[in-house]
């Protein structure tokens, strides 16, 4: 017959480990509030700001008729290209991953004092974000090594693997309708201005007008890139053309094919750059 004495002690032993991982917790939460990690990750805000910058300035050029990829990989081969193109490239790397290191921290250790909804929101967001952050930095490391990429290539690649499996198409479907969303509430966000929590340093003054007109033309212009991206999903998945899905490039490039394309893919590239301006500003007064 089990001992009545060893429920209690069970009970002691899971409050102790209980309090051990707590402080564990604790402990690696305290680690991520480090001035270390906070200037790795407003760095890593440099950085995505800058492909922003270059993203759009490559989608301008392609209005006069210059060549260029206007996503991110193409615009970290413009950074490569240069005598220091490795040291840029694994400095840059060093930015994205402290970045999505902290995004981590969001998603995990600070959202566990948050009320379950809002943790599990928390979880969904800044963990979507800490990924594709990562994604970044490993991007600017194949860089520094030496190992090209293509986005466009590679994201129509992903879909015709998709649209070869069963349900691929509802899947694909289901993606591209994720990235539209997105879309629509980068533009809710930048036409509300809803951004301006991120920067109340400059609320009330001359330079909060600027910032609060660069973030909503930025916010804007960045969640039209995303809407137009992923209805390319969406169509390859009707069709069953896998090719067409060619990503934020893709996108943009068939803007020139379309009346009244050109001036959008204009507009869309001015905003990507007052986007990546808001950005830097964001990077070194935001609140982390």
């Amino acid at each position: 017959m089990e001992d009545a004495s060893t429920e209690p002690r069970d009970r002691r032993d899971e409050a102790t480990l209980d309090a051990a991982l707590g402080e564990a917790a604790d402990a690696a939460e305290a680690a991520s509030n480090s001035k270390v990690l906070d200037v790795v990750a407003r760095w890593g805000f440099a950085v995505m700001a800058l492909l922003h910058i270059v993203i759009g300035a490559i989608a301008v050029a392609l209005v006069l008729g210059a060549p260029g990829q206007a996503e991110p990989t193409g615009a970290i081969e413009q950074l490569a290209a240069n005598p220091w193109g490795p040291a840029v490239m694994w400095t840059c790397f060093v930015g994205c991953a402290g970045l999505a290191l902290w995004q981590l921290s969001e998603a995990t250790l600070r959202a566990r004092h948050l009320p379950r909804g809002e943790r599990l929101g928390k979880l969904v967001s800044s963990g979507f974000l800490a990924i594709a952050y990562g994604s970044i930095g490993f991007t600017f490391a194949s860089f520094a090594v030496g190992v090209r990429s293509d986005s466009g290539e590679s994201t129509a690649a992903f879909s015709e693997a998709l649209l070869n499996r069963p349900l691929g198409a509802p899947l694909l479907i289901g993606i591209g309708l994720t990235v539209s969303g997105i879309g629509v509430y980068f533009v809710v966000k930048g036409l509300g201005k809803k951004f301006k929590e991120e920067l109340r340093r400059f609320e009330g003054t001359h330079r909060g007008h600027l910032v609060s007109g660069l973030g909503v033309a930025g916010h804007v212009a960045k969640g039209l890139a995303l809407v137009l991206t992923g209805l390319l999903f969406v169509m390859a998945a009707a069709t069953n053309d896998p090719g067409s899905s060619t990503g934020l490039d893709g996108s943009l490039k068939a803007l020139q094919h379309h009346p009244f394309g050109p001036h959008l893919l204009l507009a869309i590239g001015a905003g990507f750059i007052a986007y990546g301006v808001f950005a830097l500003i964001r990077a070194r007064f935001g609140r982390m």
